[in-house]
């Protein structure tokens, strides 16, 4: 196996560069946070990756069985800064919105929602008619 150096006149950089401008870079206006669903005997939780979000920015709904977050993330960069420029952006920014169908085996009047150290985390308790049960045999 032979290394390719990587130079300026390198054809593979070359086209890793026109493939990477064209293909991998998407609005940066969009975005749909990372999001993990756990599950035990008494809960649902759901929990949402959202750095920079501020709390005040983001709305938790449950209605018929769907969870909805949705929120918005500033764009830093288009401030004016007198002290510099940005030489690249790439982290999302702008409204977002993540759905969940729950069903109707979860206790809408007690979820709650946390935000810290950058992730929301929703704990949904389940119905007592939801939650397993053992079963005896006669």
């Amino acid at each position: 196996m032979r290394l390719i150096p990587l130079t300026q006149n390198n054809p593979v950089s070359d086209l890793d560069s026109l493939f990477g401008r064209y293909l991998t870079e998407r609005p940066l206006s969009t975005w749909a946070p990372q999001l993990d669903l756990f599950e035990n005997k008494e809960e649902l939780r759901v929990q949402v990756d959202l750095p920079g979000v501020d709390k005040q920015n983001i709305s938790v709904t449950l209605e018929d069985g769907l969870l909805s977050i949705s929120g918005k993330r500033s764009a830093e960069h288009e401030a004016e800064n007198p002290e510099g420029h940005w030489l690249r952006v790439e982290r999302r920014w702008g409204s977002f919105e993540r759905h969940l169908r729950l069903g109707d085996g979860v206790d809408a009047d007690k979820v709650r929602a946390e935000a810290k150290d950058g992730v929301l985390t929703v704990h949904i308790p389940k119905k007592e008619q939801a939650k397993p049960r053992n079963i005896s045999v006669n």
